[in-house]
């Protein structure tokens, strides 16, 4: 299995319900064998997600670990994953059965450069390496939902094959891509370019190039590019692609409320709970397609089983979400998010209690830059004009004042697809795979992922925001 975010519960989950597996080999990047290991403590094992696990297992713990997982030092981004151990490289070769890719990097505003290596060569190196391998049974390829990019109503498990855009422009190369990336580096080290400069300027380039085909951001676009990579190399290799929507905290287990990082609407949450949104733009009334990351995992691991040994037949896509089967509104996270930190409100460094009022919420472009206009250009250019008269001397605060307002409006810039998301995604595969599951008997109370039995409001008023408090904001 190749790491990524999502891995340490789907480690965890693993252990847990199927203590019998043979053995997990664990892809870490990592330059050796002892970093590896050191990630694998740090990151993963010694999460506090694992606790239960360690109850479970008291003082046999850590050589259950010792038997169970394999760590293995290397990047995806290269051939053979990176892997230097020539044995272990041969051993993984002969030994491997199931292979999932959980490797990506999902920042929205991440390099070209970077995003284009990762999310997609990093799957074409995925699946070279398990078209070597002697005994896979099955290839899961965790990418997300939002591969669609700004498609509005029902949007289908359907698949993205190479040269296909969500504008109809032609002329999408992967290898292109690869090239022109190579190519504006060179440009910018032959000129000189400060590494910060360069970074800018790659950063650039990824919305640029997103956009010419129709994706709204880096990480769309190269989790797509990923896909079709994987669905045009897999000769006979079983693959399957789940596309999780946006993935919250645990709902049920190993405990509910386990969070990891900040991402999505958790960033907005942290934001408001510390005091600090006052405004939201977006539609009020938008359906915003959560799913607890311990259904995802579920879902993966059924449909792992599911499709072991099935050949290369068509390969099945499954969106994991809840907006068709049980559908949020940004208005009720808005409503418990207020009752919650009323309630249990945030201390502060000073120790004092941060008190959240309701959220002013702007449903345009247009009227939330007529508000960042009043409260904070027009200030800023009265700055501007009495640093110029006083000889700089307001030139720092001018700065730092400048920085924070492009900061917010470029974040506005890349995530305005989402704000006004109007699609709801489609999971008729989905809920087929939950059917056979519990046809065929598996037990579908301990591999559950149905989003039809979570009440939002008790879910994020004693799961979530206890868990994001808890995990995230600390």
């Amino acid at each position: 299995m190749i790491s990524g975010f999502g891995v340490t519960v789907f480690v965890e989950k693993v252990l847990r319900s199927q203590p019998k597996a043979k053995k997990m080999y664990l892809l870490l990047r990592a330059a050796d064998n002892k970093s590896a290991n050191q990630r694998l403590q740090n990151e993963v094992i010694g999460k506090g997600l694992f606790e239960v696990l360690k109850q479970k297992m008291g003082t046999k713990f850590s050589s259950f670990i010792q038997e169970k997982v394999r760590v293995v030092a290397g990047d995806i981004t290269f051939d053979d994953l990176g892997i230097k151990d020539s044995d272990l490289k041969e051993e993984l070769l002969k030994e491997v059965d199931v292979i999932v890719n959980l490797a990506a990097t999902t920042n929205f505003d991440e390099r070209y450069d970077v995003s284009l290596h990762l999310n997609a060569f990093g799957a074409k190196n995925v699946i070279d390496f398990a078209k070597r391998c002697t005994n896979v049974k099955v290839l899961i390829q965790v990418s997300t939902a939002y591969v669609s990019g700004e498609r509005v109503g029902l949007i289908l498990e359907d698949p993205y094959r190479i040269g296909d855009t969500l504008n109809g422009v032609g002329g999408l190369d992967i290898e292109a891509e690869k090239n022109l990336v190579q190519q504006k580096l060179n440009e910018l080290r032959a000129e000189g370019a400060s590494d910060e400069s360069i970074k800018l300027a790659m950063k650039d380039m990824g919305i640029e190039r997103s956009r010419n085909f129709g994706w709204p951001n880096v990480y769309v676009f190269t989790k797509a590019l990923g896909e079709m990579m994987m669905l045009d190399l897999k000769g006979d290799i079983p693959l399957v692609i789940v596309r999780p929507t946006i993935v919250s905290s645990t709902y049920k287990e190993p405990f509910p409320g386990w969070i990891e990082g900040v991402r999505t609407i958790d960033s907005l949450l942290v934001g408001y709970g510390k005091g600090k949104l006052q405004c939201f733009l977006g539609d009020p009334t938008a359906v915003v397609d959560v799913i607890p990351a311990d259904m995802v995992v579920n879902a993966m691991i059924v449909a792992m089983v599911a499709h072991a040994n099935q050949g290369s037949a068509e390969t099945p896509i499954y969106q994991v979400g809840s907006s068709v089967r049980n559908p949020l509104r940004f208005t009720l996270i808005h409503d418990v998010a207020h009752r919650y930190f009323v309630k249990h409100p945030w201390i502060n460094k000073e120790g004092d209690p941060v008190i959240v009022g309701k959220v002013k919420v702007y449903g345009s472009i247009s009227s939330f830059h007529r508000y960042i206009t009043l409260k904070y250009l027009v200030p800023l250019k009265g700055l501007e004009v009495a640093n110029t008269t006083f000889c700089q001397f307001f030139r720092e605060t001018y700065m730092a004042l400048s920085r924070k307002i492009n900061f917010v409006l470029r974040l506005i810039d890349i995530y305005r697809p989402y704000l006004f998301f109007k699609g709801v995604y489609d999971d008729m595969n989905t809920h087929k795979l939950r059917i056979e599951a519990a046809e065929s008997g598996m037990e579908t109370d301990v591999f559950y992922f149905d989003p039809k039995v979570i009440n939002w409001e008790d879910y994020f008023m004693y799961a979530h925001l206890p868990g994001l408090v808890r995990y995230v904001i600390k």
